[in-house]
């Protein structure tokens, strides 16, 4: 099995608007309800592809409550989560179906109390055991340290399970120094870690900072990625309109299963850079549009490039 780490947990609402105009009331065409943060959306994409997939981190409150209510009937997923008393928080995506833009409104997230934090890293090391990858996905909530990332890597690594980090700042910066096995920044996450604009640069700078590979999202041009076997760039055929939630999930449970079944890189971000543009086609993050993908997927472009 595949599992996914979100300490920052969040119960997902979409509104869809016909437009969205400031100082103005709305009326919502559609609404959607969806058990979210980065890991969770990359748990359920993976079991949709197939893959038996744990979620582990942190839920509580009725908001959390919610959240594993919605997580139930998934198939080919468990729920690991541990409970918190603080209330799991909320995230709010309003898209502009006139424009095709996505406004997102993400509370901060509730504090984890000191042995709500042993709980989980005693739950994380168990599942390790039967684990062929670990994503380790989002922000962190308060009450976790900075740190939080790096030593869950080590944890990972000293199992001997592969690891994928997604996250950016201080985290990330501290995450990459444990030598995981895959890091998925994009371009702004890259540039703080790396002070360059320059993506190439950048891509390669983070790799010689400790990741094993890094994957860079370049929005609707792609990815970028260094690993052992060359810089690599993938891009899709032409833009997908939608929205652009969870369209980064979608890459990092491309590259999760890519990894898993030791796939050959361009074959990896190929799959990578579809799924994600399915998932812009599909209302709701967490959730691609098959159709999509398989259109996509023969036509995504994958170069090889000097370094």
């Amino acid at each position: 099995m595949i599992l996914t780490v979100t300490l920052n947990t969040a119960l997902d609402l979409t509104y869809e608007v016909p437009a969205l105009v400031p100082h103005t009331s709305h009326r919502v065409a559609r609404s959607a309800e969806r058990p979210g943060g980065k890991g969770v959306n990359v748990a359920r994409v993976l079991a949709a592809l197939g893959h038996e997939t744990v979620v582990t981190g942190f839920a509580g409150g009725p908001t959390g409550d919610r959240l594993r209510e919605l997580l139930a009937p998934l198939p080919r997923l468990t729920d690991a989560l541990v409970r918190t008393e603080a209330a799991t928080r909320r995230t709010l995506a309003v898209v502009d179906t006139g424009a095709g833009d996505t406004t997102q409104l993400n509370e901060t997230g509730a504090t984890v109390a000191p042995d709500e934090w042993t709980a989980f890293r005693a739950r994380y090391a168990e599942l390790l055991t039967g684990a062929a990858a670990v994503a380790l996905c989002g922000s962190l909530p308060p009450g976790v340290h900075v740190g939080a990332y790096a030593d869950l890597v080590r944890t990972a690594r000293a199992a001997g399970v592969p690891v994928l980090l997604d996250t950016s700042g201080e985290p990330l910066r501290r995450g990459i120094a444990a030598r995981p096995d895959l890091v998925k920044p994009n371009a702004d996450e890259l540039a703080g870690l790396t002070g360059s604009r320059d993506p190439r640069r950048a891509t390669q700078d983070a790799r010689r900072r400790g990741a094993h590979a890094v994957v860079t999202s370049l929005g609707p041009d792609g990815l970028l990625a260094a690993t052992p076997d060359g810089l690599w760039r993938a891009a899709p055929p032409g833009p997908v309109h939608g929205n652009p939630t969870g369209a980064g999930d979608s890459a990092v449970a491309a590259l999760l299963a890519g990894l898993v079944a030791d796939a050959p890189w361009p074959d990896r971000l190929a799959h990578a850079v579809a799924l994600s543009a399915a998932t812009v086609a599909s209302p709701v993050a967490g959730e691609y549009d098959p159709a999509v993908l398989a259109d996509l997927l023969p036509k995504v472009r994958v170069t090889q490039e000097t370094p």
